[in-house]
């Protein structure tokens, strides 16, 4: 791992950690106003709250497969992986996954969540589909211990009130590759 790499893994991790500590926190004044007469604004403030629903649903923590479509794939040939989404706001949500082989690999995305739609109601049951798509870092624990651009995207489907499944591509940039690999699970929602 170059210098390069080391430090945009540092950048992530202090991005990933200052984000689930946003919570809650108010900062301080530094200076006190003397003027009587200023109406103060209400306050507004992002609302992030880790492993809050978001439009796409619960968040949840799950096991699946990954399947690689290239054999030098950096995201190895296939891989048992544990999934997981945990919503920030009501449109973001971070989806760590880890996938376990000889070498893992961690996929770290943050994604925008589409609204839940039907694809199919036949009076009986009804479908639904949760589309997201996102951006983030594949981090590869091989020899080389890569750092890459990971772009992802995919769909949650909620099978019933504590079970969802899903199902998404994961395109990874590293080291003059691109990997190509698909991911299926399935979670419990909390």
């Amino acid at each position: 791992m170059n210098f390069r790499q080391f430090k945009l893994a540092c950048s992530v991790a202090s991005l990933s950690a200052a984000i689930l500590t946003v919570s809650g926190v108010k900062a301080q004044a530094q200076t006190q106003s003397n003027n009587l007469y200023v109406e103060k604004a209400p306050e507004k403030v992002a609302q992030f709250s880790p492993g809050r629903t978001t439009r796409s649903g619960p968040s949840y923590l799950g096991v699946g497969g990954f399947v690689s479509f290239d054999d030098n794939s950096s995201f190895g040939d296939g891989a048992f992986s544990v999934i997981s989404k945990i919503g920030l706001s009501r449109n973001f949500s971070i989806r760590p996954s880890a996938l376990i082989n000889d070498d893992p690999v961690f996929l770290i995305p943050l994604t925008i969540d589409f609204p839940v739609d039907d694809v199919a109601n036949t009076g009986i049951q009804r479908l639904s589909v949760a589309p997201y798509l996102g951006a983030g870092v594949s981090i590869n624990t091989d020899n080389d211990a890569d750092v890459g651009f990971l772009l992802t995207g995919g769909v949650d489907v909620p099978v019933s009130q504590r079970i969802t499944a899903t199902g998404g591509v994961n395109i990874g940039f590293s080291d003059d590759n691109t990997d190509v690999g698909l991911l299926l699970g399935v979670g419990y929602n909390f």
